[in-house]
């Protein structure tokens, strides 16, 4: 092969060979956006996922890399895995189709004694194995057993199997199974476009997989902060030539189709398609934001009587553990007044749950002129044991609560009956149930998303770390749930503790609403009660007048 590769520079660089096969396809030459798709698939890492905008023929780039591998290295096995099966089949049906109609391809062509399948073939000088050159299989098929050098990973994320965190989780688990099937010193090869910020391609990245973007257009300078370090040097290079956003590959796409296929997607579509964006689509899905939050340190007896919300640089606590999604992080208060006073109430809310992989949440929300104060958040497992019981009346007890409110539709509120006796040995306290009937993320972000836009939530610094460590489990963590909840039925594996804060807020919230209509009654009372007296002194007024008259 080395004398091969000093007659043939061909076998050298990835990107000659991607002109003839362009070439052999009557396609135009490679643009330089494709040349440097095809410079990272040689010269990348061995694990890596590409990024770039709809109709740039990265599939296409990613056949023809296979051809090239083959033809340097006929012993290679090569797996091709989709979303669906047909995906797959279609990518090795047109590298197969490339092998056979290429006059540079002809030493590989299958011979008559070899597999000569689309989904699955070997390559001509390949020795006799159990896997084939290249084969191709759905993401949900059997990929446990096969035995790959290089594993090409094209679209296995689609919106049908994404869209909740279950979904995921479950796509996430068998992904994991490229790593049993990988040979060692081999490659992994993601080929893409996220969905949403929860992509598993982000995933990916926390795994040691790099990531390279090529945007449609260069990105406006506040959109970066969204590209992080993953925006391909390329693209780079073009936003330093020119200040102005243009074309990341004219030749293919000119300033003007991509403001058509703007029209035509829509902004919160062209982002994520073409730009690769996913902060406008993600800003409008996962509505529930930490840096509407106020993050301070909270006293169980006393709070400040005004506090002033702020979202600076300055203000950023960046020692805090987040979950927020990328930027998204706590902000210490702008101003605490100097005046404070004793919390007008506190509830304590319980969302119960049976013996599964479910919690049963709990919080408790005090209230100080019109402010929210959540000094307690957690879950516990065990359902209804008495160990379970026993810390939430604990807990009652050492937050001084004047109310516990317990969600009844799971049990039909046999939870209730078993922990009031319970509870009176620790605590003397009201217990009230609530029962539900609206669509439950509906209900939570409904509750949750004004006071927090109106930045009326104040939560302890103390429960953010507890929060964080309490678990090694994201899925179980508040601030995990506040941040992913959509209003899509079924968006979040678990919402326990999430649960149990809307319950708490919502209360208060109702007694907020009674408040404003009681004093809007006492007000009009008032204004009746001077308007009587102001008629009172009126007619006495007159009365004594008319005397006077009548006595002269």
């Amino acid at each position: 092969m080395k004398n091969n590769q000093s007659i043939h520079p061909i076998l050298t660089d990835f990107r000659q060979f991607l002109f003839l096969v362009w070439e052999h396809l009557h396609l135009s030459s490679p643009t330089p956006i494709q040349h440097d798709i095809a410079h990272f698939l040689q010269h990348g890492p061995r694990r890596c996922v590409i990024e770039a905008f709809r109709g740039v023929g990265k599939s296409w780039i990613t056949s023809a890399f296979v051809c090239w591998s083959l033809l340097r290295n006929p012993q290679l096995n090569i797996l091709v895995v989709s979303a669906s099966k047909q995906r797959a089949d279609d990518f090795s049906t047109f590298t197969r189709r490339l092998i056979y109609e290429l006059p540079i391809l002809y030493s590989i062509r299958p011979r008559d004694n070899q597999r000569d399948a689309n989904i699955a073939f070997d390559v001509g000088p390949a020795q006799a194995s159990q896997a084939p050159s290249v084969k191709s299989i759905g993401i949900t098929g059997q990929i446990t057993g096969s035995r790959a050098d290089i594993v090409i990973a094209d679209d296995v994320e689609v919106l049908n199997n994404s869209q909740t965190p279950m979904m995921r989780e479950k796509l996430l688990t068998t992904i994991k199974e490229f790593e049993a099937v990988i040979k060692p010193g081999g490659r992994i090869i993601f080929l893409g476009t996220p969905q949403t910020e929860m992509s598993i391609y982000h995933h990916l990245e926390e795994s040691g997989y790099t990531t390279r973007l090529w945007p449609a257009r260069t990105p406006a300078n506040d959109k970066l902060s969204s590209y992080g370090s993953r925006l391909a040097p390329y693209i780079k290079k073009l936003m330093s030539d020119s200040a102005e956003l243009t074309p990341a590959d004219p030749k293919r796409f000119s300033d003007l189709e991509l403001t058509e296929r703007e029209v035509v997607y829509g902004k919160t579509g062209f982002a994520l398609q073409f730009m690769l964006d996913t902060s406008l689509s993600d800003a409008n899905k996962y509505p529930l934001k930490l840096s509407d939050l106020i993050v301070m340190d909270v006293n169980s007896d006393i709070a400040p009587v005004k506090v002033a919300w702020c979202s600076s640089y300055e203000k950023a606590l960046l020692d805090l553990p987040t979950m927020g999604l990328y930027a998204d992080r706590f902000y210490a208060p702008l101003y605490i007044s100097d005046e404070w006073d004793s919390y007008t109430g506190s509830i304590m809310t319980i969302d119960p749950s049976g013996r599964g992989q479910d919690e049963t949440g709990y919080a408790v929300v005090k209230m100080l002129k019109g402010y929210l104060f959540l000094t307690a958040n957690g879950g516990l497992k065990g359902g209804y044991t008495q160990e379970t019981l026993e810390q939430l009346a604990k807990i009652a007890k050492e937050q001084q609560v004047n109310l516990i409110q317990i969600e009844s539709n799971f049990g039909d509120g046999m939870f209730t009956q078993l922990f009031k006796p319970i509870l009176h040995k620790h605590y003397s306290v009201g217990v009230d149930e609530v029962r539900h009937s609206t669509q439950k993320e509906r209900r939570i972000i409904d509750t949750l998303e004004p006071v927090m836009n109106q930045h009326r939530l104040i939560i302890d610094k103390r429960i953010i770390r507890q929060d964080f460590e309490s678990t090694s489990e994201a899925t179980h963590k508040l601030f995990y749930q506040m941040t992913r909840i959509t209003k899509d039925r079924g968006a979040l594996a678990h919402d326990d503790r999430l649960e149990a804060l809307a319950m708490a807020v919502s209360y208060w919230v109702d007694q907020m609403a009674k408040d404003t209509e009681r004093n809007e009654q006492e007000h009009k009372e008032k204004l009746l009660d001077e308007e009587l007296e102001r008629f009172r002194r009126c007619a006495l007024k007159c009365n004594h007048q008319n005397k006077e008259a009548t006595w002269v």
